[in-house]
């Protein structure tokens, strides 16, 4: 083998490993982060009043809880999962959602936001599920979506003047870091978290999520 032929070969490993390290690095920070240990001091609170609630079932006997990012690809990767157990659940267990934008993902406040304002407007379950299902066209990028999610609210037929005043209402970006406060306090790390019954579970697939939902319905 020539010396050329030596030196791209080399420049291929390098690049190689270096795309492994982020994809790693990125993991870690959208979901192994979550497994640290809780620093819940009793002032938070796994689910409140104003928590939203993706259904309502006749008689709940079990609560699952994720703390979501709009922008985290580990969440899309876990939304058909999360799905999946709702369908198969829903009559027994309540599904709540709270927000937990992450800092590194530029439009994921923005994304919380436009989900707030359709929860307004009794479209939570829709706008929620539009997030993921389009989160390839908006996210990762380092430019405001707020068109694209207006856009969605108009899809949506929600009042546009009304998803408006709230998405730039600073009540509504409180209304998101009370979810976030409470998922640092209970030791969210990263997303997606789950919590069922207010203890957190790390599934790594669907069935690890019936088997903690079927400990919890026993």
């Amino acid at each position: 083998m020539g010396r050329p032929a030596r030196i791209a070969m080399t420049i291929a490993s390098i690049a190689a490993v270096a795309v492994v390290a982020v994809v790693v690095l990125m993991t870690r920070s959208d979901s192994d982060a979550g497994t640290q240990p809780s620093a819940d001091d009793g002032s938070a609170q796994v689910v409140r009043d104003n928590s939203h609630r993706l259904n309502a079932p006749g008689h709940v006997e079990a609560t699952f809880v994720e703390f979501l990012d709009f922008e985290c690809e580990g969440c899309r990767a876990a939304y058909p999962m999360v799905e999946e157990v709702r369908a198969e659940y829903g009559d027994r267990v309540e599904f709540v959602v709270r927000y937990f934008p992450l800092p590194g993902h530029f439009n994921a406040q923005r994304a919380a936001r436009a989900v707030e304002a359709a929860a307004q407007q009794g479209q939570l379950e829709a706008m929620y599920q539009k997030m993921f299902e389009t989160q390839a066209q908006w996210g990762e990028q380092q430019t405001p979506a707020d068109d694209v999610f207006r856009g969605f609210a108009a899809e949506l037929g929600l009042d546009l003047a009304a998803f408006d005043a709230t998405y730039n209402d600073p009540a509504t970006v409180e209304r998101i870091q009370l979810d976030i406060n409470d998922g640092k306090e209970l030791g969210v790390r990263g997303t997606p978290s789950f919590f069922i019954d207010g203890v957190q579970v790390r599934p790594r697939g669907p069935g690890d999520l019936r088997t903690a939902l079927d400990q919890a319905l026993q």
